[in-house]
Order: structure tokens, then sequence, then C-alpha cells
């Protein structure tokens, strides 16, 4: 029997990425989120506009989005209430995120240089996609405060142990076990991974938008 129901979001399970991004000064942030899906060579980012990440991606139009595997979720939710923004927004302050500089050192993870973009990759990812923007959409009703970030990849890093033997265009898909985020919990191969600050800070109210880019 299927019930008429009015879930609080629509996260059924989508793949968590960690987008780095180039600050003002040139040093790097780092966010995730996990609004992202793909088609041919191109993503659709789902953010927050008040985001310093998307903010970042507007004045540079350059990021890098690394796909976390499950055994990095201690990391990605170390910086779940983080913001690179130095002034939180009021939305975000009352969910406990707080500003952090370095989110690279914060989450104990390593910057390594990208080859077509100016924002770093995440060394501890197994999938490194270096994109530029090509588009910024309003997303959402209006009032949203949601923005859908249109970028187009253009290199591919991949850690060789998920590739097929000789082959370098083809991934192992029994190899690769991403962290997924539904319903604001940590899922990976198919079981909840580890608790999420993110789901805890859901329950306060007031707007909401899960992993949209601190």
């Amino acid at each position: 029997m299927h019930l008429t129901v009015e879930p609080r979001v629509l996260y059924f399970g989508t793949p968590v990425v960690l987008l780095s991004t180039s600050n003002e000064d040139g040093s790097a942030n780092l966010a995730p989120m996990s609004s992202a899906w793909w088609v041919d060579q191109s993503c659709m980012l789902g953010l927050d506009e008040t985001s310093h990440t998307t903010k970042n991606l507007i004045s540079t139009g350059e990021c890098v989005l690394n796909l976390a595997s499950s055994d990095l979720v201690g990391a990605v939710d170390r910086l779940a209430l983080l913001t690179g923004s130095p002034v939180v927004p009021e939305h975000k302050l009352r969910k406990g995120y707080r500003y952090e500089r370095d989110k690279f050192k914060a989450a104990g993870l390593t910057e390594t240089a990208s080859e077509k973009v100016r924002p770093p990759r995440v060394a501890q990812c197994p999938v490194h996609l270096e994109a530029v923007v090509d588009r910024v959409h309003p997303f959402g009703e209006d009032g949203s405060g949601l923005v859908a970030v249109e970028a187009r990849v253009v290199r591919v890093h991949v850690e060789e142990s998920l590739l097929i033997p000789g082959d370098r265009r083809h991934i192992d898909a029994d190899r690769w076990d991403p962290l997924i985020m539904k319903f604001c919990e940590f899922y990976g191969n198919s079981r909840n991974v580890h608790p999420s600050r993110l789901a805890s800070a859901w329950a306060i109210p007031g707007p909401t938008s899960a992993n949209t880019g601190a």
C-alpha cells in the first residue's frame, strides 16, 4: 500500500562530493555536497546561493569535484558544519555552523595540485573531476535560496586500483564504493557507515538544503 506523504527532503541517495574552489586570496575552500548529477561530460550542482563555495564558483569559474569513497566518511563529517564565509549566514548559525579558514586541515585531508584548474584536488579521494563553470541557473521556487551550477569536466583522475587492468577508459564498478547520502545519513555498500552531524542540524527548524556547499 502506498501512502501520500510530505517528506522533509527528497534525498533518496546521491554521491557525496568534496567540492574544492579557490578563495579570493588564492587559498582553497573545501565543502561537502551531494546534490550532483552527470550527463556526458557535464554535471549539475545544486547549491545554496549564500554559500562561500557558490560565491567562489561564480567569481572564479573553476572547481574540482572530488568523489569520496565510504572510508572517508569521518573526514566528510568533520566538514559538515564548517563554512568558508567569515560572516556566517543566520540560517547556518542556527544549525551550528562555524567559520573555518583551512578546511583541508580541519578535515585531515591533503591538497594536491590540479592540472587544468586552480583549485586543488583532495589527495585521499579516489576520483577527481577538474571542471569549469558554464552557467548558473536559479533553482526551485522564488525565494528558495538555491542555484543550479552547470559545470563541464575538463580533466579526470582515477585511482589506478579502480580501473579494469590495462584499460584507462573503464572503471570497475565492483571496486568503486562511493559514499552515498540518503536522507542526510551516510551510506556505503548499502549500509549506514557513520553518524551524520548534518542530520542533527536538520532537526533544527528553518530553511534546509542538504549538503549544498559551505
